[in-house]
């Protein structure tokens, strides 16, 4: 009998720690050029019509962004709100060059007739989120520019325009510089979000205890050479104890590489919409 009582005792611990535990994932995919290509060209296709071109001003500054209204004939009377953060390639003031792929997917008519939401695409005129050495953890970290708190702003605005937001299903998601932006952002308004995807990020550790228990999706090439991997791996150890921190590695590629496998798949949409506050 004490035996007994041991064993379920044990098992109930090991399902605890499970809930509890970080999950990390390890993947040897290698998209070749040819399906590289391939895939972005497929979402470059894609007009881009239905993003409407808006600019938001305040206090004598501004920010361009697109926005994505979810399709006519959608039921649901609340729909999330994805923001998704550009990378340094596509700084600029046309309010067209941040469309990258990433954002691109959320044109896919599967994508959208599937998970509909609003989405805003700002692009930034100079560099979102900056990067410095850290002598303590001895990686880079990422800072916001002045622009971003800009965002909060937007969002408040944006929420107000269109109040089918559902406020409990707002996420972040970027690449590169747009992920360190992306984390940025997290750390400044930790209770404005649900959940982040961060891609290829310069980490931001200012605001640990704030962000600790927030659903987050790391995810970096082990060759990545820009934004190094070794700054994912230091965030993923700070938080232990998250059991909503995901990360994954992508063992075989590099900075320009690691937003292939996601692209035209559902992984990114279905992994946010499965999360609120």
């Amino acid at each position: 009998m004490q035996f007994a009582s041991f064993i379920i005792a044990f098992l109930l611990w090991v399902s605890a720690l499970k809930v509890s535990a970080q999950q990390q994932a390890f993947n040897d995919a290698f998209p070749d050029s040819l399906t590289s290509a391939q895939t972005r060209k497929q979402l470059n296709d894609l007009s881009a019509d239905p993003y409407l071109k808006q600019t938001f001003v305040k206090g004598g500054k501004s920010i361009n962004y697109r926005i994505l209204l979810p399709e006519a004939g959608s039921s649901q009377l609340k729909y999330p709100l994805v923001i998704t953060f550009h990378n340094s390639t596509r700084i600029g003031t046309d309010n067209e060059r941040q469309l990258e792929p990433l954002a691109r997917i959320w044109l896919r008519p599967e994508i959208r007739s599937k998970y509909p939401a609003f989405v805003i695409a700002p692009q930034f005129q100079t560099r979102s989120s900056n990067y410095y050495p850290d002598s303590i953890r001895h990686c880079l970290i990422s800072k916001p520019s002045d622009d971003v708190y800009l965002l909060l702003d937007l969002i408040r605005e944006v929420k107000a325009k269109y109040p089918q937001i559902d406020t409990n299903r707002i996420y972040l998601v970027g690449y590169s510089m747009g992920a360190s932006t992306a984390q940025n952002l997290m750390n400044m308004a930790p209770k404005t979000f649900a959940a982040i995807v961060a891609i290829a990020a310069v980490p931001d550790f200012v605001n640990i205890d704030g962000i600790r228990k927030k659903p987050m999706w790391l995810i970096h090439g082990r060759q990545d050479n820009e934004n190094p991997y070794e700054g994912s791996e230091h965030l993923y150890q700070e938080m232990k104890g998250n059991p909503n921190l995901y990360f994954t590695t992508y063992n075989k590629l590099d900075h320009n590489l690691i937003t292939i496998p996601l692209l035209l798949t559902a992984q990114i949409p279905a992994w946010l919409f499965a999360r609120h506050k």
